[in-house]
């Protein structure tokens, strides 16, 4: 699977949070050698706004993109850094 087809993935995955915006930017090569990595999965860091995270906490924002993206992790996903916005 190629980084590509991997954000398209993570993209298609967080559709379902109806973002207004989403940002994924692959940061796997900041991270060669790492035993994490050894096997070709990748590290990512998003930034999402939605509007289903308006009244929710930090953690719960972010446990609705972990629930979206849960079975991809560790692979292809090894590593995900997130940011949650809510739309005021």
């Amino acid at each position: 699977m190629t980084d590509t087809d991997r954000i398209a993935l993570i993209r298609e995955r967080l559709a379902s949070l109806e973002p207004q915006t989403l940002d994924i930017e692959d940061e796997s090569h900041l991270h060669k050698g790492h035993a994490g990595a050894s096997n070709g999965a990748g590290h990512y860091r998003l930034s999402i706004r939605s509007a289903r995270f308006n009244g929710l906490s930090r953690v719960a924002s972010q446990r609705l993109v972990y629930d979206a993206l849960g079975d991809l992790i560790p692979y292809p996903i090894h590593a995900l850094s997130i940011q949650t916005l809510p739309i005021s």
